[in-house]
């Protein structure tokens, strides 16, 4: 199975050009060169909320980019999806974008990460400029391993680094609504080695802030994605169906112990006394 390994990434296969169709790069720079792109900094949102009971990450990513080679058209984008993501959309600068279901189309186009293969959308940024925002907006639930909730974002920086441009910051704020203990945040450029990364934590009311910034560089080796892992308490064990029949059962039992004894207890003395008079005597 092919495993495109692209996030936020302009395709650049001719054949996957020549499949798309619609899209002439040819016709927006004659000498077929394709743009060199630059990413300094970029933000990533993330909410992590409870809908009816598991926990969801909203995610709202802002990515100023610059094109450094004079390129003006039409530029083709793909981008990974976390299973179950759903409410997804893409803007540039303030237009919001059609897109469409990329792996479902075709299913061997996936996004490979530590956590498992993603699917991709796809849409095509119209008329670009040598500077452009683009805004993407999306959600669905957590995964859950061994018990701790976990998310992983997906950072591949690498076509955005270059001589020209030659490092980029990834700002993140995640705002979690519940109630977190033991959080770890990791990142990762394999699937077995996860190295830990700083961050800083806040409480607004009952939601707590972190904030991570993940710095990369060209020519040298990059940190990778982003693994977030915690433990959220607020979370209610479910009973034990087969334990409640056991406990209606302790309780009688317990119940009739009780009221024999209580029944019992002037036999007890009265007897007792009996006795007593009967060695007197």
């Amino acid at each position: 199975m092919t495993k495109i390994a692209s996030a936020l990434i302009l395709l650049l296969l001719a054949s996957l050009m020549a499949g798309l169709g619609s899209i002439n790069l040819a016709s927006a720079n004659p000498d077929g060169t394709f743009p060199t792109l630059a990413m300094p900094i970029e933000f990533v949102n993330y909410t992590v909320t409870s809908i009816n009971g598991p926990l969801w990450a909203t995610i709202d990513g802002y990515y100023p980019i610059s094109i450094l080679n004079g390129f003006n058209g039409d530029l083709p984008m793909v981008y990974p999806m976390p299973p179950g993501t759903t409410n997804i959309h893409v803007y540039l600068g303030e237009q919001e974008l059609s897109w469409i279901n990329y792996t479902q189309d075709y299913p061997d186009a996936l996004h490979h990460t530590a956590i498992g293969d993603w699917g991709m959308i796809f849409c095509v940024l119209n008329n670009v400029s040598d500077n452009f925002v683009l805004k993407i907006h999306y959600q669905y639930p957590l995964e859950t391993v061994n018990g701790s909730y976990l998310f992983l974002y997906d950072l591949n920086i690498s076509p955005y680094l270059t001589p020209q441009n030659n490092n980029s910051t990834c700002n993140y704020t995640i705002r979690i609504e519940t109630n977190t203990t033991n959080l770890h945040a990791y990142t990762t450029e394999t699937d077995s080695q996860w190295n830990p990364i700083n961050y800083t934590t806040t409480k607004q009311g009952t939601t707590q802030i972190v904030t991570i910034q993940e710095y990369s560089e060209y020519s040298k080796p990059l940190p990778g994605d982003l693994v977030v892992m915690f433990s959220d308490d607020s979370q209610v064990p479910e009973f034990p169906v087969l334990a409640i029949p056991a406990l209606i059962i302790a309780a009688f039992t317990i119940a009739l112990l009780y009221l024999k004894n209580k029944k019992l207890s002037p036999l007890v003395k009265a007897r007792n006394i009996f006795s007593n008079s009967k060695l007197d005597a």
